[in-house]
């Protein structure tokens, strides 16, 4: 029987369609785009086009908006520091929330810790959701920048970015939403929500991994994270990565085709797995909020006795590839920083399991998965010193 991959927001295989796209700039067309000869004039072409896409899909209406990066971490960097060494003489004050990608909080923390940035991290709710009186309560007259992420890739929960991009606007400060699990499965315009910049990964839309994109609004200012050349409109060092970039916009471009479509089927897919996992197991917790406020793929509960690592490891010895959370902090031992900030206590944060739907997936897998995971359950709270039922 074939395997079942429920790890999406980890991330996603190349379509096909995008995986032909990109396949002449190995080979055919490879020319240099910063150079002036023919080869490398095609190569410019196929990046412009493909920043028109990038810019498509999020609202923008000037394609040179858009930075090309090696991904959503350094998109992420690129804004927070960028931004900061821009704007150090009007303030050091920026605000976030605690449930940030570690991509936003790390950048965050190095601004305080060499730089002498002060940062606020700013509470959530039980579902995972950032106030925006919160937000508007923190503001200081130094406050420089607020990056709060559009969708959080744990528990899949949809900001008010719009409410928080207004009270940036209002306040005359810079607005910054790490998008990276947002685009491609929700609706987004950068002018109705007032965002200033804004990261996305072409490997979470079934793109190639190694590139992403920072939108930056025309005026904003940011200082570089990369010297050596002038590409990128002297905002981002280095030779283009051509066939990744093709391979960003056409995965952008399938993405926005149907995207109201695509959704609703994973919505269903996704409320039909937490009522099967709530109607057939007991005591568990579902993070995150139910229905349109949440990602319409994101599935985030949590299985009391048990830990997660060993639910992990028996779903991939029955065939299901799934995660416990960020793929980006597999290797630690330490409970979801985002679980433990909406409330669980640590031994409950620790059996988590993360399924994360994509374009691929079916209901039959769904059905599958439902009668499979019962078992696995009552198989590991058996072997637990801690379960009594």
């Amino acid at each position: 029987m074939e395997r079942i991959y429920f790890d999406n927001a980890a991330t996603t295989p190349v379509s096909e369609e995008v995986f032909e796209a990109m396949k002449p700039y190995f080979t055919e067309k490879f020319g240099n785009p910063s150079s002036i000869y023919k080869e490398a004039q095609e190569t410019a072409g196929a990046i412009a086009e493909a920043r028109e896409k990038v810019a498509s899909i999020i609202g923008s209406d000037d394609e040179r908006e858009i930075i090309f990066t090696s991904g959503g971490t350094e998109a992420d960097n690129l804004a927070i520091k960028g931004v900061a060494m821009a704007r150090k003489k009007k303030g050091k004050h920026i605000i976030t929330s605690s449930i940030e990608h570690h991509a936003v909080l790390h950048s965050c923390e190095y601004l305080e810790k060499n730089l002498g940035f002060e940062v606020t991290y700013l509470p959530v709710d039980e579902n995972g959701f950032v106030n925006p009186e919160d937000v508007e309560d923190a503001i200081r007259d130094d406050t420089i920048l607020i990056t709060i992420m559009m969708a959080n890739n744990e528990i899949g929960t949809i900001e008010p970015v719009a409410e928080i991009g207004a009270i940036a606007r209002e306040h005359n400060i810079y607005f910054h939403t790490d998008a990276v699990q947002a685009v491609g499965k929700i609706p987004i315009d950068v002018n109705e929500m007032n965002i200033d910049l804004l990261s996305l990964s072409a490997h979470k839309l079934n793109g190639p991994k190694g590139v992403g994109a920072l939108y930056v609004r025309k005026g904003v200012k940011l200082i570089p994270q990369m010297s050596g050349g002038a590409q990128e409109r002297k905002r981002r060092a280095s030779t283009e990565n051509v066939p990744g970039i093709v391979g960003l916009g056409k995965a952008a471009e399938l993405a926005a085709e149907n995207m109201e479509e695509k959704s609703k089927k994973m919505a269903e897919m996704r409320d039909r797995l937490i009522e099967g996992i709530e109607d057939n197991i007991d005591e568990v917790i579902l993070n995150g909020p139910r229905g349109d406020k949440r990602l319409p793929g994101n599935v985030n509960v949590c299985f009391r006795y048990i830990e997660g690592e060993s639910i992990l490891l028996n779903l991939d010895m029955n065939g299901v590839a799934a995660s416990s959370g960020s793929a980006c902090t597999s290797g630690s031992l330490d409970p979801s920083h985002v679980l433990l900030a909406i409330g669980l206590e640590h031994e409950v944060a620790h059996g988590s399991l993360r399924l994360s739907l994509g374009a691929g997936n079916t209901m039959e897998e769904v059905e599958r998965f439902l009668e499979l995971i019962p078992g696995v359950i009552d198989k590991l709270r058996m072997m637990s010193p801690l379960y009594e039922g």
